[in-house]
């Protein structure tokens, strides 16, 4: 509450209208976390897990479940068999259940997306992520209304970033220009391509740090 009065009494940059936040590795702790995790309890080489989904979400079977076009039991197959490729024997469902461990968002994001809609800001999510064997989509937990405007989720469009469609479709449903808008993400390779159409981009390594840059970006206090 007090955050919130006090943000309340700057007035924000105009040249802004949005803000487009990714999900995992942003609102959401970063899922390589997880794959490290993975490789201790699992014993293999520290750094495959990431390694393996760098590659895969390229062409492989990582980029085909958060398009949509793999059930999670096929994606499992996929997964395993990149493995196997590159000489690693893992268990992709154990993979998926490692990430799923730490799915809670960050409060401090939680906060400051408040804070960015008391002043009017229309705040958006941009997400890869992929339906469940239940059918529910990862960060299933996050929903619209009062915290996004609109989420935009690969598995449910068919695209992913970096595709520069997935862009166009989510600044359309903001109602935003790209030069009025700031994107947040965790990836250079998925920031590329909105700076590119001309928002304003923030990697986001430490999440703290990106919103001392958001805020200075917006002129409106977030920490």
């Amino acid at each position: 509450m007090l955050l919130a009065l006090r943000c309340a009494a700057v007035s924000p940059n105009t040249r802004f209208k949005a803000v487009l936040f990714d999900l995992g590795g942003v609102v959401f702790p970063s899922p390589f976390e997880a794959f490290d995790r993975y490789d201790e309890r699992a014993g293999i080489e520290p750094g495959f897990c990431r390694r393996l989904i760098r590659v895969s979400s390229e062409t492989g079977a990582w980029a085909a479940l958060e398009r949509g076009e793999l059930t999670m039991g096929e994606f499992y197959v996929g997964l395993e068999a990149e493995a196997e490729e590159l000489g690693f024997t893992i268990e992709a469902a154990r993979v998926m259940a490692t990430i799923a461990e730490s799915s809670g968002a960050r409060p401090a994001m939680l906060a400051a997306i408040g804070v960015l809609r008391q002043h009017g800001l229309k705040v958006g999510a941009l997400t890869n992520n992929w339906a469940n064997e239940g059918g529910s989509t990862s960060f299933g937990g996050i929903s619209g209304g009062s915290l996004f405007d609109t989420i935009v989720e690969s598995t449910k469009v068919g695209m992913r970033k970096p595709d520069p469609r997935i862009y166009e479709l989510a600044l359309s449903r903001l109602g935003a220009a790209p030069t009025e808008t700031v994107f947040l993400d965790d990836l250079g390779i998925n920031l590329k391509p909105a700076r590119d159409m001309g928002m304003t981009t923030i990697k986001v390594v430490d999440h703290m740090v990106a919103l001392s840059e958001l805020a200075a970006h917006l002129g409106i206090g977030l920490l």
